[in-house]
């Protein structure tokens, strides 16, 4: 099971990869493709959609009461090198 660690940051790259930054400084991508044929984050497939992504209470989220678990984020997410 990953640590429960906040977003503290989040940056829209292409083709749906989410770079982000948790409370301990680490920073990680996410690919949400494969999240995208499924509700809530299905409406997130227009690319402008998905590009208003922003940081609330600890995790990712999106207009219309869109987010995903920052626990999902963790554990799905792979490393980046500083």
């Amino acid at each position: 099971m990953a640590m429960l660690l906040d977003v503290t940051n989040v940056t829209v790259k292409s083709d749906f990869i989410l770079v982000l930054e948790f409370e301990n400084g680490e920073r990680r991508s996410f690919n949400m493709a494969a999240y995208l044929g499924e509700e809530p984050w299905v409406r997130l497939k227009s690319g402008s959609a998905f590009q208003g992504a922003y940081v609330e209470n600890g995790t990712v989220a999106w207009p219309g009461n869109i987010d995903i678990d920052p626990e999902t984020l963790y554990e799905y997410s792979t490393p980046l090198s500083i």
